[in-house]
């Protein structure tokens, strides 16, 4: 009998402990892109609608084909995700979530692990690559960023905005003074970073910015942010769908970008993105054709978070794990 490939279960921890490099981070965030494009069989998340309020319950399966064609080097998995807004008041995350990984050549199960550390750490790298493409030039001061969110996405795109824009200032604001004090000092702590602000509105910390990443909490209230708020040729980076950038705001951009257009279409299904336009391009196809930023004008880079970046993050965590012996191989 074929011997059996082993079945890895990764905490949080461990997956924190097998954790890549910033630089290697952001090389698999552009590898997801660009096979977005051609490699990669991704359908829209498929989605369950639970009890509480706000509450949603995702699956996201992604296959990425490799270059060998007996499908030794393909990757396969999921990400099953539940947000229950609910949480917070129990003093649990909002957001829990597991990533599944089969073997490519049997499909049976590889790995079961935390997805909550992959999930921060595989968005903010998309936001990197995004930012380190389309940020506008900027001479005789540092690059100004506003971050909008001081929850788990906010916390893990500090050390991107430090490893990508050295020396950067960042506006900081969230509707919750003590998570906002505390990012702040982790901004502060953050290699890269070369200065910290608190805002006392949205509309304060974009002012003036350079660089406007908006990681707030969903909610019923979208469209927040006008155009009136950005200054001409300002980069925005939504992460967190429609909650404050608003159609203008896509609308008027130089270049309106996100990463699978499948999302997107499945979002307005959904009535998340009333009156947008289409996108321009996708960030994947935009890498591969070297576009160029815009002399003038605002760029929109949108990403609305894809399952296959889970699974290629997952895959080099499972690998690195599996060098370390990290986690607990279960019998099957």
């Amino acid at each position: 009998m074929t011997d059996l490939p082993s079945l890895r279960y990764l905490s949080g921890a461990d997956v924190l402990a097998a954790m890549p490099s910033l630089a290697y981070r952001l090389d698999l965030a552009e590898q997801t892109q660009v096979a977005l494009v051609a490699d990669a069989e991704l359908p829209a998340k498929i989605g369950l609608h639970p009890r509480p309020p706000e509450s949603f319950a995702h699956a996201m399966p992604a296959l990425l084909r490799g270059a060998d064609l007996r499908g030794v080097d393909d990757l396969i998995g999921m990400k099953w995700v539940a947000g229950f807004d609910t949480n917070k008041a129990l003093g649990i995350p909002a957001i829990n979530a597991v990533v599944i990984l089969n073997d490519a050549l049997t499909g049976l199960p590889i790995a079961v692990m935390d997805g909550g550390p992959i999930t921060a750490v595989r968005t903010a790298a998309v936001s990197g690559v995004a930012i380190r493409r389309f940020v506008p030039a900027v001479t005789g001061r540092p690059v100004r960023a506003a971050l909008i969110g001081a929850g788990v996405q906010g916390r893990s795109h500090l050390e991107v905005l430090g490893g990508v824009l050295p020396g950067v200032a960042v506006a900081l604001f969230d509707p919750s003074t003590e998570r906002l004090e505390s990012l702040a000092l982790l901004g502060r702590e953050t290699d890269g970073i070369g200065a910290v602000d608190i805002a006392s509105s949205a509309r304060e910390a974009i002012a003036g910015a350079d660089v406007v990443i908006t990681a707030a909490a969903f909610g019923p209230v979208r469209q927040m942010m006008p155009v009136d708020w950005l200054t001409p040729d300002a980069l925005v980076v939504p992460v967190d769908y429609a909650t404050y950038v608003s159609a203008e705001v896509a609308r008027d951009a130089a270049l309106f970008l996100i990463d699978h257009r499948g999302q997107l279409d499945a979002g307005r299904t959904n009535g998340l993105f009333d009156d947008f336009p289409e996108p321009t391009t996708t960030l994947g196809e935009a890498i591969v054709a070297g576009t160029a930023r815009p002399i003038h004008g605002r760029v929109v880079a949108m990403h609305l978070g894809v399952g296959l970046a889970d699974v290629v993050f997952g895959s080099a965590i499972l690998a690195r794990a599996t060098e370390r012996n990290l986690g607990v191989v279960l019998a099957r």
